[in-house]
């Protein structure tokens, strides 16, 4: 059975921005969740990078 959906909460994917620059192998991703009525924009927040091995911004992809 299909889960109901929360109101305004969705799912999204962090990307990490610095490791595409770098030129490393990997791709750094997370899954979590945000409310689109009080943030519309892009997600932007500071992760661990297990590639890279230090923290790094991951902002919101499609």
């Amino acid at each position: 059975m299909a889960k109901k959906s929360k109101g305004n909460r969705i799912q999204i994917i962090l990307e990490c921005t610095e490791q595409k620059k770098a030129g490393v192998a990997g791709i750094s991703r997370y899954v979590t969740q945000k409310n689109r009525k009080n943030t519309p924009e892009r997600l932007e927040l500071k992760k661990y990078n297990p590639f890279m091995k230090k923290v790094t911004v991951h902002r919101e992809i499609k």
